[in-house]
């Protein structure tokens, strides 16, 4: 087995290394599998993770339910190691994380455009994966991070076939408060938190999740995800405040509520119910403004391959990510050019990604090194990268995910109700 833990791990001097490993695969790294845990989760088991290392980081930290994709964003859990929630370059018998690797060669991998802007890849995704429901929670806006010093965090959610072949136990999402909620009585749930189930749910309103959907989803908005495994393309950071305090008879500590907000705030119930956004949280048209399905980039089918966005439109005005699905069919090859930089993922099949082979393995042991992920630079998205199916019977489909303002000619919400096809 080739694990990434007999790999050495090289910090300084990076910039060669990089350079060399992304003249080798033809502008992109493989990346290995970054496994983050949950210790207020049930992990979901479809995250291909072998079962006997749900538990590899230790009991008291919980079960893994999360695999971060092209990460440069530490996970804020407590008591975590070191490189939790960040993603490791490999380049031989050698590995570097993806931070340092962008900090040594900024421009070339992300684009100069990103690099000048934000010295750093600002965004990432995960696969989310659990047993049941998490709290109704909401991720903090940028001014309200600003106040500890973090940064806001829009996501976004789509639901790849590949994963959910079963929806576990609550494949239904809590989004938002139903219109004509008031505060007083988002307050009165702050105040009966020690007083059993404190009712956050009954002024919300669930949605059923459907495998190859998705959501939009902006800062300061109440959502419980539900039990089907999320494809999450999201800002590059960790935030959030949990509202409910009773998941499945499982206790939410008030302090997954205020973590992200100021001491001096912590007992402030005005404060914190002022945290949300209200106009958006009882938007009375919230499934068509947050909504999302696949739309085709364009009717490829004669050619052997489909590319759709999954993830897309603006949130406040601003677009801070994009995704899309690319689907190649047996034994057929396609050149696709992109924008800007991306992080892939394989969740099917076999081929080839310019010089890299790919396979989306069944299952993976916690330290095993795989095949099925990928940074790709932007010059060489710029360039075309070259898509190979190598199956003479199953497809090859990969999810990607881009950084803001790479791609202004995304679709708008609501675009899916026009397809074809």
């Amino acid at each position: 087995m080739n694990t990434i833990t007999g790999l050495k791990v090289v910090t300084k001097n990076l910039q060669g290394l990089v350079e060399g490993a992304l003249a080798d695969s033809g502008g992109l790294l493989r990346l290995a599998p970054c496994w983050v845990p949950r210790s207020f989760l049930h992990p979901g088991r479809r995250l291909k993770l072998a079962p006997q290392d749900l538990y590899a980081f230790g009991l008291n930290r919980g079960g893994i339910d999360e695999r971060w994709f092209g990460s440069t964003t530490p996970a804020a859990n407590e008591n975590r190691t070191p490189d939790e929630g960040l993603s490791y370059g490999v380049a031989g018998n050698q590995r570097f994380t993806l931070k340092d690797a962008i900090a040594a060669a900024g421009a070339e991998i992300v684009g100069k455009r990103l690099w000048k802007k934000y010295q750093r890849w600002p965004v990432y995704s995960k696969f989310f994966d659990n047993m049941g429901p998490i709290p109704h929670h909401m991720h903090q806006a940028a001014k309200q991070a600003k106040l500890v010093g973090l940064e806001g965090k829009p996501e976004s959610y789509y639901f790849p076939a590949q994963h959910n072949y079963v929806g576990n136990n609550f494949p239904y999402t809590f989004f938002g408060l139903e219109p004509g909620t008031t505060k007083a009585q988002v307050r009165r749930c702050l105040e009966n938190w020690n007083q059993g189930d404190n009712g956050i749910l009954d002024l919300s309103r669930a949605y059923r999740l459907k495998p190859g959907s998705g959501w939009l989803v902006g800062p300061s908005i109440l959502h419980a995800p539900g039990s089907l495994c999320t494809y999450e393309p999201q800002w590059g950071s960790d935030v959030f405040g949990m509202y409910q305090n009773l998941v499945e008879g499982r206790e939410v500590p008030w302090s997954l509520l205020v973590k992200d907000m100021p001491k001096a705030k912590h007992h402030d119930l005005d404060f914190i119910t002022n945290q949300l956004d209200w106009e958006a949280n009882t938007d009375p048209t919230f499934k068509d403004n947050h909504y999302l399905e696949p739309v085709p980039v364009a009717d490829t089918r004669s050619e052997g391959y489909v590319d759709r966005w999954i993830v897309y439109g603006k949130i406040n005005g601003q677009q801070g990510f994009t995704a899309k699905e690319l689907t190649v069919d047996p034994g057929a090859t396609c050149t696709i050019k992109d924008q800007g930089a991306f992080s892939m993922i394989a969740v099917q099949g076999q081929g080839r990604m310019n010089k890299l082979p790919l396979n989306s393995p069944n299952m993976i042991r916690f330290h095993e090194l795989t095949e099925d992920e990928v940074f790709c630079t932007e010059t060489a998205a710029q360039a075309g990268v070259t898509y190979e199916n190598t199956s003479s019977a199953e497809p090859l489909v990969m999810l990607r995910y881009f950084g803001p303002d790479v791609n202004p000619d995304a679709p708008e919400l609501g675009a899916y109700r026009k397809n074809t096809f």
